[in-house]
């Protein structure tokens, strides 16, 4: 069994063992020490790094009673100085104990029980059971944590079995039998816990409260707290300086003038379709024009690159081309490399496999169904070529 120094003591930076055990595991060592302070992941909380005589601990794992740490190196029999990654280690701490502060105050507050908590590399979250989430849920217990963070509670360890952790108001109901590890923060919360926490709230600094997100029958919102909140803030503001600067207003304006801007460019992007719907309706006049067809009932192939057409562009002056009874419209744009092939309703050709034949010759990839295909081609210099070589092949009949 190995003793876990981090459940007396998060603020231990270094300390000395034994090694019990190092044996080779692939391109890493695995290593049992009779004592340790690292962290294994568990519960939410990613593992600790640091070292052991030197190798790097990499990854630390909990096995039953044992803790597994994982080294980039050996590491010799008997005694070891190990030192803990110290900024890791209490970026986790202000983590976690923010989160037992968040997680309280929705209680507190809403009755809205978290689930389930995540540590994750940039941002924290927890999802919360509740029927509904709004602005002021969010910012009512963002407030509540912050004012337990700035009246500096003091957090303790406490161990107790199930039965006197609950008798004496953990918020969470434990049914693991022997003796467990609480984390209280005075007068506020007392939390079944084996996590890493700071020894005061005030530690955590600050908890900011960022994106919400509705899950299956939860929500999850992410959070940051101490130095994270700080980066994470000033990061904000750089990206709201610099927004302002390149719309050459002031910070408080930077909403207002956004939605001005995205109101013009819908208006503008409104008025693109309506010039392309125009545009479309003239060229494929204009390509009608120019393919008449032998008889009013002969089978008429337009086929056509065309300069600078997106893709949407194409579908448009196909469906337009098809309108027509008797046309088949084979696209591309050379610009884009986007292709289109379609057909009026009433050939027995299945133009999803002419696209899908005409690709093994040209390379690129798309598909489609019986009377529409789309796709793109790797090179867009190769565009008239397939075109060409597909109104060439194309046999035309009429379904039975």
């Amino acid at each position: 069994m190995t003793e876990r120094l981090y459940y007396d003591d998060s603020f231990l930076r270094a300390f000395d063992a034994q090694v019990i055990s190092c044996e080779a595991e692939g391109e890493r060592w695995k290593v049992i020490l009779d004592r340790t302070a690292f962290y294994p992941t568990s519960g939410g909380q990613p593992h600790d790094l640091g070292s052991l005589g030197g190798a790097p601990v990499i990854e630390v794992a909990d096995a039953e009673e044992k803790v597994v740490h994982y080294t980039s190196a050996a590491v010799n029999i008997g005694p070891v100085h190990a030192e803990i990654d110290w900024p890791r280690r209490i970026d986790h701490m202000q983590q976690h104990t923010g989160q037992h502060l968040l997680s309280a105050a929705f209680i507190e507050l809403f009755n809205f029980p978290t689930v389930s908590f995540h540590l994750g590399r940039e941002v924290c979250t927890i999802d919360l059971t509740a029927p509904a989430i709004v602005p002021r849920h969010i910012e009512e217990a963002e407030r509540r944590s912050n004012e337990i963070i700035f009246e500096d509670r003091v957090v303790t360890v406490r161990y107790g079995t199930a039965r006197e952790l609950e008798e004496v108001g953990v918020r969470k109901k434990v049914d693991r039998e022997g003796i467990l590890r609480a984390i209280e923060v005075a007068g506020f919360d007392r939390q079944p816990c084996g996590g890493t926490h700071l020894a005061r709230t005030g530690q955590a600094g600050l908890l900011l409260t960022r994106k919400l997100e509705r899950r299956r029958d939860s929500w999850r919102l992410e959070f940051v707290c101490g130095f994270r909140a700080l980066a994470t803030a000033r990061a904000d503001y750089a990206n709201l300086t610099q927004a302002a600067s390149l719309l050459s207003c002031g910070i408080p304006e930077v909403p207002k003038v956004l939605e001005k801007l995205v109101e013009e460019r819908r208006a503008q992007h409104s008025a693109v379709k309506r010039l392309e719907e125009h545009l479309a309706e003239h060229e494929a006049r204009s390509l009608l024009a120019a393919n008449p067809g032998a008889t009013p009932n002969t089978p008429r192939v337009i086929a056509s690159a065309i300069d600078d057409a997106s893709a949407e562009y194409l579908r448009l002056l196909g469906a337009k081309l098809t309108t027509e009874s008797r046309v088949v419209a084979l696209l591309a744009s050379r610009s884009t490399a986007h292709v289109v092939f379609a057909q009026s309703k009433g050939f027995a050709a299945d133009m999803g496999a002419v696209l899908r034949q005409a690709l093994k010759e040209f390379p690129g990839k798309g598909g489609g169904a019986k009377d529409f295909a789309q796709g793109s081609l790797s090179e867009p210099a190769q565009a008239e070529a397939l075109l060409a070589r597909v109104a060439a092949d194309l046999v035309i009949r009429d379904e039975p």
